[in-house]
C-alpha cells in the first residue's frame, strides 16, 4: 500500500497522482480515460478497463476421460472459448462427454467442429442474469423437489419419483451458472454496481447457492431410493408422521430462503431454533423402524438422513445472514 497526499489547484479542484508503476504496467497514460466510482465502504476504485473492449478468454483441453470436469472448471473460472484438441481422431466416448457438459452449462454453444477439435463458447451476457432471480429460481425448483420427493413415497409414484430425479439436474445447471456469474461480478466491480451486488454480497449468494444446491441433492437421493410400487414396507404410522416433520423442515427452508432475501434476522434466529424440535421428531420417527424388514430399515434410514441434511441446510441459509 502507498500512501499519497492529496493537493488542490488553485481552482479548487482536489487532485491525487497515481503510483507511476501501476500506471505503466496497466498501460495508462495521459489522456487515457478511467472510471472512477464510489464504494459502500467510502473507498474510490479507478478502473482503467472503461473503454477497453473485452478480450475473449480462451483455454485449451484435451479430451480425456475427465474432459466433462475440465469444461465444467473452464465454465466456472469464466473462460469464455474451450477449445478442445486431439492428436488423433476424438473418441466417440469423449465426444459423449463433450456433449453433455455443453447441455449440462446454461449458454454454452458449439461453434466449429471437426473429427480432432471441437470449438465451445459461452454466449452470456452477465448482466442479463440477474443472481437473485437465478438463486430464486433454483430455489423453487429444489423446494419442489423436496416436497416431491415425500409424495412419491405416499402415493407410491414411479413417475414422480423420477421427475425429481430428472430436476436435480435443472438445479446444478442454475448452481453453476450463477457461480459463474459471481466470480465475473467479483472480477469486475462496475459490473457489480450495475447490478447491484458487492463483493460481499456475491459471497452470500454462492454461499447460500451451494446450500440449495445440497437441498435439491438430498431430495434426488430420496426418490432415487424409492423401491418401486407396493415395495414400501413401513409401519402403518410411519407415513402419517413422516409427512408433518417434512412439511415442517420445508417450512424452515422456504422461511431461511425469505429470511435472507429480506435481511430478516429475527425470522433466521427463529428458524435456527426450530431445529431442536426437528431432530427430536426424526429420532421418534427413526424409533418406529426397530424390529421392521431390512428393506423398511434400510429406506427410512436414506429418507430420514436426507431431510435431517436438508434442516441442516436451512440453518445454514439462516446463519449465512449478517447484518449489514
Amino acid at each position: 500500500m502507498e500512501l499519497r497526499r492529496i493537493q488542490e489547484t488553485g481552482g479548487g479542484t482536489i487532485l491525487v497522482s497515481l503510483p507511476k508503476a501501476w500506471a505503466e504496467r496497466i498501460g495508462v497514460k495521459k489522456g487515457s480515460i478511467v472510471a472512477v466510482s464510489e464504494r459502500e465502504d467510502g473507498s474510490v476504485l479507478v478502473d482503467p478497463r472503461y473503454s477497453a473492449e473485452h478480450a475473449l478468454k480462451t483455454a485449451v483441453v484435451s479430451p480425456t476421460k475427465n474432459v466433462r470436469r475440465e469444461i465444467t472448471s473452464r465454465y466456472l473460472l469464466g473462460y469464455d472459448i474451450i477449445q478442445i484438441s486431439a492428436k488423433e481422431r476424438i473418441h466417440p466416448d469423449a465426444r459423449e462427454e463433450i456433449m453433455s457438459a455443453v447441455r449440462r452449462l446454461v449458454g454454452l454453444e458449439i461453434i466449429e467442429e471437426n473429427s480432432k477439435s471441437m470449438t465451445i463458447q459461452c454466449l452470456l451476457e452477465p448482466s442479463s442474469f440477474p443472481p437473485d432471480r437465478i438463486l430464486r429460481r433454483e430455489h423453487l425448483i429444489a423446494a419442489g423437489m423436496h416436497r416431491d420427493a415425500i409424495s412419491c413415497l405416499e402415493e407410491e409414484d414411479e413417475h414422480l419419483a423420477k421427475t425429481v430425479v430428472e430436476r436435480d439436474e435443472e438445479v446444478d445447471r442454475l448452481y453453476f451458472l450463477l457461480v459463474r456469474l459471481l466470480r465475473a461480478i467479483i472480477q469486475n466491480p462496475r459490473l457489480g454496481d450495475s447490478i447491484g451486488l458487492s463483493p460481499l454480497d456475491c459471497l452470500d449468494y454462492r454461499l447460500v447457492a451451494s446450500f440449495v444446491e445440497a437441498i435439491g441433492d438430498s431430495s434426488a437421493e430420496v426418490a432415487q431410493a424409492f423401491p418401486g410400487k407396493g415395495q414400501i414396507y413401513f409401519p402403518r404410522d410411519f407415513m402419517s408422521k413422516l409427512k408433518p416433520i417434512s412439511d415442517e423442515i420445508f417450512s424452515m427452508h422456504e422461511g431461511a430462503m425469505r429470511a435472507f432475501f429480506t435481511r430478516d434476522l429475527s425470522l433466521a434466529e427463529e428458524i435456527i431454533d426450530r431445529k431442536v424440535s426437528i431432530d427430536r421428531s426424526l429420532q421418534n420417527l427413526a424409533g418406529l423402524i426397530n424390529g421392521d424388514s431390512q428393506k423398511a430399515l434400510t429406506l427410512s434410514s436414506i429418507v430420514l438422513g436426507s431431510l435431517d441434511r436438508i434442516a441442516d441446510h436451512a440453518i445454514d441459509i439462516a446463519d449465512s445472514l449478517t447484518p449489514k
